[in-house]
């Protein structure tokens, strides 16, 4: 079982420790921490950021790779030491040299000593930099009683050789593994497991007596001690005929690009694959090697994968539950894997960046990593290559608040501000307050706005639905039989969670007229949808106007995003309750949000740790180390194996069951309110922009104690379950004076108490 801290061994953080400050930490150029190392082919190398630009003045740009600053007004970021749990102000340095960040004689920006408690998305002026150039920069804070730390050691970034305007990311890598245990089947073949499937490549040392040709297998299924042939559905496998002549070398298999997702096809922008850098070459996901050796001997089977930047110990998750902590573990690997192409892509199938898969890889990763570029550039990339369903275009909205939520620094906001006002899709506005695209509001001008090159957008719900995709028309497909009608629920709740959204952007810029606009348009559509979508006698949510069909996902989502009216709150969630996991890997991030959000912690749970067909132990069971497209086989035929928005438990665990999650953009204030169900123990480390936030619970019929850990520059509001409406809080050992809050009635915990804490670490017990 799980370990607290004694109640009475950590006392309340009030002080600033005695002594010399430390200095802040962390310190990030554009998102990005790691901006001095310079890699080749994916692998760190001696050279430094001037080398780099010796090999673009003689032509060899390809040669090294670094996380280049593509933007003259380069944000910064950095971490408050421990004893200054809230910044009063701070001051930059950015110098052309290190030695030259002397305080008062930067000889590039001072930015003077600046009353802010903001830590992140500062943004250097304009003007100041040059493309391709080497820079230094630095900073000090001051706590609350104004007394400055020292400077943190300097941080250096290169310029581009040339301003793209774009969003700076860090090169692609490749972490080499060598295959362990490797054994020989009843073929007489040398079986190798890599334990993990991975998009790689593969070297192996052979000792040939003469010429000799080796067949390679390489698949992400196995057949006992085999690869798997014929694995089915779009799961991977493929051989290779590899020749060989006398002596010992090392081989390197050259990966064949797939038609399917490597190759721009002639249809436009409409299908564009994303295509592998040149400095790392073509990948493949395989998690088994198979070889027919002939006459000769492999001495080293060794597998390079391609990832972005991974911070492995930035999050950690491990509970009561064994199947809850495979589930997590599948999905937090499955972030990782699915990375290699630098850009959330929809698996291996087509390697297209899609604003669904986007929206789960986004909240999934950064509950995993502290680690943003990638989600900000597929972000920045999806503006302005849409993809076709109607609710994967208002996507976008959610995708640019939440790198805000979660960064602090609203630079894509600005940058994309007409985009996203477009993708609100206010355009299609009918007379009744909802929006439809079938009414004949579609026009060539909204669709370029929206950054979609196609003829029309379409409404999708779910994917995929009946009769599609070897789905029978008789079958209810994953989107639980939806009726697609002019008006529909799912489309419109997702425009009025784009609009909220919007007010909150627009608030941001300072645009007023255009937040009040968006508030309005909010409140007339949640209006309408209630009033012509929500069946008052039944108590949910038919599928559109005039529909007698009452889908999970008409319900779900407007419960999702908070549309649903006090009164039929319980109701809604009864029918939510009652269609179980009808929806796919996709929908099942917004069916959990629902019914987390709604109380209902154990149902949730007992999905989460479901073993049927529905579930993430099914995609374990049958032998996968990365999330699904699909459910099953039997959901959706062509499934593969390695699809990122499969992964939400990585989300949802952290989000919900563990409830940690920014309230205030940069995480100035956060909550953390545990919904455990009947879960007994659980703890978590979450990565966040600030630092880690830690948080571990006992959960029993008498007690719910709990530790946390907060870093500086937040506060958190805290939601301790309790388990009768008679309990007491104590923290640190001390009864607290509140009284215990009721929660919704269908929470596992009838009361909960809440308080805020500023950063520390605490002991806290209901009981």
């Amino acid at each position: 079982m799980l370990s607290l801290i004694s109640m009475n061994s950590i006392a309340l953080i009030t002080t600033l420790a005695v002594g010399a400050l430390a200095a802040p930490t962390g310190l990030r150029t554009e998102l990005i921490e790691d901006t001095r190392t310079v890699y080749s082919a994916g692998q760190p190398t001696s050279a430094n950021l001037n080398d780099v630009i010796v090999a673009w003045q003689r032509g060899s740009s390809g040669l090294l790779q670094v996380a280049t600053v593509d933007t003259p007004t380069p944000s910064f970021s950095w971490r408050l030491p421990g004893e200054v749990s809230r910044q009063s102000a701070y001051r930059i340095l950015v110098a052309s040299a290190p030695e030259l960040l002397r305080e008062g004689s930067a000889d590039v920006w001072d930015s003077g000593d600046v009353s802010d408690t903001t830590v992140s998305g500062i943004r250097l002026p304009d003007g100041l930099l040059s493309p391709a150039t080497v820079y230094y920069w630095t900073v000090k804070v001051a706590g609350s009683d104004g007394n400055f730390t020292p400077y943190a050691p300097s941080n250096s970034f290169l310029t581009a050789d040339e301003w793209t305007g774009g969003f700076s990311r860090s090169p692609l890598q490749k972490t080499v593994q060598t295959a362990r245990p490797v054994s020989v089947n009843a073929d007489g073949n040398m079986f190798a497991d890599f334990g993990k499937a991975a998009f790689g490549q593969l070297s192996l040392d052979v000792t040939a007596a003469g010429h000799d040709t080796l067949t390679v297998h390489l698949g992400e299924a196995a057949s006992g001690n085999s690869v798997n042939r014929d694995p089915g559905a779009t799961v991977r496998y493929t051989s290779y005929r590899l020749p060989v002549h006398p002596g010992a070398d090392t081989y390197t298999l050259t990966i064949r690009p797939d038609g399917r997702n490597a190759q721009i096809k002639p249809h436009g922008r409409d299908v564009r694959p994303v295509l592998m850098p040149d400095y790392v070459g073509e990948v493949y996901p395989f998690r088994y090697c198979e070889i027919e050796t002939g006459s000769s001997e492999v001495t080293a089977i060794r597998r390079p994968v391609v990832h972005y930047r991974w911070n492995e110990d930035a999050s950690s998750f491990t509970s009561s539950d064994s199947v809850l902590n495979a589930v997590w573990n599948l999905c937090k690997y499955s972030i990782f894997a699915t990375s290699f192409a630098g850009v959330y892509v929809d698996g291996d199938r087509e390697r297209i960046p899609y604003e669904a898969d986007a929206l789960i890889n986004q909240l999934s990763h950064y509950c995993v990593d502290d680690e943003y570029t990638i989600a900000r550039y597929t972000t920045h990339y999806l503006m302005d290559n849409a993809t076709w369903p109607t609710e994967w275009i208002l996507q976008a909205v959610l995708l640019a608040w939440n790198d805000y939520l979660y960064t602090g620094d609203a630079a894509l906001l600005k940058a994309d501000y007409e985009t996203l006002k477009a993708r609100t899709l206010t355009d299609l506005t009918e007379e009744n307050g909802l929006i439809s695209t079938r009414t004949g509001r579609q026009t060539p001008d909204l669709l370029r706005r929206c950054g979609y090159y196609g003829d029309r957008i379409r409404d999708i719900v779910d994917w995929p639905q009946s009769g599609a995709l070897g789905v029978g028309k008789e079958e209810p497909g994953e989107a639980d039989g939806y009726d697609l009608g002019d008006y529909n629920t799912v489309v419109n709740a997702y425009h009025y969670r784009a609009l909220q959204l919007m007010e909150k952007i627009a608030g941001v810029l300072e645009k007023d007229a255009d937040a009040a606009f968006f508030a309005s348009r909010a409140a007339s559509v949640r209006a309408a949808v209630n009033s012509y979508m929500l069946d008052k006698k039944r108590g949910c949510y038919r599928d559109g106007i005039g529909s007698s069909h009452y889908s999970l996902h008409a319900s779900m989502f407007p419960m999702a995003f908070g549309m649903v009216p006090e009164k039929y709150r319980s109701s809604v969630l009864d029918h939510i309750r009652s269609r179980g996991m009808a929806c796919s890997v996709y929908g099942s991030q917004f069916l959990l949000d629902a019914l987390y959000d709604g109380g209902l912690d154990n149902h949730a749970l007992g999905l989460l740790t479901s073993r049927g067909k529905r579930s993430w132990w099914n995609m374990i069971e049958n032998g996968s180390t990365v999330t699904w497209e699909g459910w099953d086989p039997q959901f959706k035929p062509n499934l593969d194996w390695n699809h990122a928005w499969g992964a939400a438990p990585a989300n949802i665990i952290i989000r919900k069951l563990m409830g940690v999650e920014p309230v205030e953009p940069g995480w100035k204030r956060m909550t953390i309110h545990p919904r455990p169900g009947n879960l007994e123990s659980a703890s978590a480390v979450v990565p966040t922009i600030l630092g880690a936030v830690e948080v571990a619970f006992l959960n029993t019929a008498d007690a719910f104690e709990m530790n946390v850990t907060i870093p500086s520059g937040t506060v958190a509001d805290v939601t301790v379950p309790a388990p009768s409406r008679s309990s007491s809080l104590y923290v640190n050992g001390g009864k607290w004076q509140a009284n215990p809050l009721r929660t919704d009635g269908n929470s596992s915990h009838p009361a909960a108490f809440t308080l805020q804490l500023t950063p520390g670490s605490y002991t806290l017990s209901a009981r």
